[in-house]
């Protein structure tokens, strides 16, 4: 079969039907054939067809359950189906259309309005194909363009606190490691898919963006805060959430954009409810937030601050274990210990030039 060619896949019960369709287009085409429905949608499925002729009137399964049942498998995904008929009726007409066939071949066959309606269909094909690469494409730009903003915009917030722009790139690995275990759990089979892992590690970064609005007084205040600064400082998950929200209505509700909101809102949130600004609980609280928190957690343990030095990996992992199923969620917390044996080399890789010691054991 010469690959570049298209193909064409002919079902029909009758041989001769057959034999007269392979004479009309093995010229330009390859021909495969199907006796039978149940064979159409094994070939379709195997072989992919440029173009489907099924004969309508078939024993056991005819054209239109044939159709059916290709459509409810989603196999066709933009084939385009000619009903092959002896009734040119108006009525079995609609019935196909209804059923998705992009037009009828009457028999018996007039070679010159077969190979032109096989064209002109085919021409059709061609160029959604064309337009959906073309989409795709300005889709995967407008994606990356977005990537970059968002990870420069989280990089905004990192240069206004005291913590680097490594701490950006360690949270996205742990982040993104947390989830790809949780994965696993059928308990999060229908939420954490690729491309929610994707978009979640993209906007990670932009987590802790409400410090934007602290004032750098005390943002980079050494010590201890008061009571009145804690409160403002508690205010930056909501300010995050705000500007991010605008930003997901403008952007015709971005995945991205709205897990990078629903992240900074939540990732101070406590699974017991204890935690800030809402005090949600449980799995009010959204799953992305949920592992922000134990991955922000983390890197400030066994990160150097103003206030404090690094705590050792091991003793990081024993306070994270501590606030199982009391700050974070457990399951967040089993994913993350199946993957903590990885964070040391994490943090070798991406450590702060001013924190040469962290994360050690």
């Amino acid at each position: 079969m010469d690959r570049t060619r298209l193909k064409i896949l002919v079902v029909d019960d009758t041989k001769t039907n057959i034999d007269v369709l392979e004479g009309i287009l093995s010229n330009d085409y390859d021909v495969c054939v199907a006796l039978n429905g149940k064979k159409a949608i094994e070939l379709t499925e195997k072989i992919r067809p440029d173009l489907i002729l099924l004969d309508v009137m078939m024993p056991e399964m005819d054209g239109y359950e044939t159709l059916r049942i290709m459509r409810e498998k989603n196999i066709l995904q933009g084939i385009p189906v000619i009903f092959l008929t002896a009734k040119a009726d108006s009525k079995s007409e609609q019935t196909g259309l209804d059923l998705g066939a992009v037009d009828y071949i009457t028999k018996p066959f007039n070679p010159a309005l077969v190979t032109l309606r096989i064209k002109n269909q085919l021409q059709l094909k061609q160029q959604r194909d064309h337009l959906h690469e073309l989409v795709d494409e300005k889709t995967a730009d407008l994606r990356r363009t977005l990537k970059v903003m968002l990870t420069s915009l989280g990089s905004l917030a990192e240069y206004r606190d005291p913590e680097t722009g490594e701490h950006i790139k360690r949270t996205q690995i742990i982040v993104q490691r947390i989830a790809e275990e949780l994965q696993k759990n059928p308990k999060f089979a229908d939420t954490i898919t690729p491309e929610y892992i994707e978009n979640l590690t993209t906007a990670a970064p932009l987590h802790d963006i409400g410090k934007v609005g602290i004032h750098d007084r005390i943002l980079r205040k050494p010590g201890s805060l008061t009571q009145d600064e804690r409160e403002i400082m508690m205010q930056h998950p909501q300010m995050g959430y705000d500007v991010l929200q605008e930003a997901t209505k403008e952007l015709h509700d971005s995945p991205m954009v709205r897990i990078a909101a629903e992240m900074a809102l939540g990732h101070h949130e406590h699974w017991n409810g204890e935690g800030y600004p809402n005090h949600k609980k449980e799995n009010d609280i959204p799953i992305g937030a949920r592992i922000m928190a134990v991955a922000d957690v983390y890197d400030a343990l066994v990160s150097k601050r103003p206030y404090k030095e690094p705590y050792p990996h091991k003793v990081a992992v024993e306070e994270i274990i501590k606030g199982r199923g009391t700050q974070f969620d457990p399951d967040v917390v089993d994913a993350f210990l199946s993957i903590a044996e990885q964070l040391p080399e994490i943090y070798e890789q991406f450590k702060d030039t001013s924190s040469s010691e962290e994360c050690k054991d």
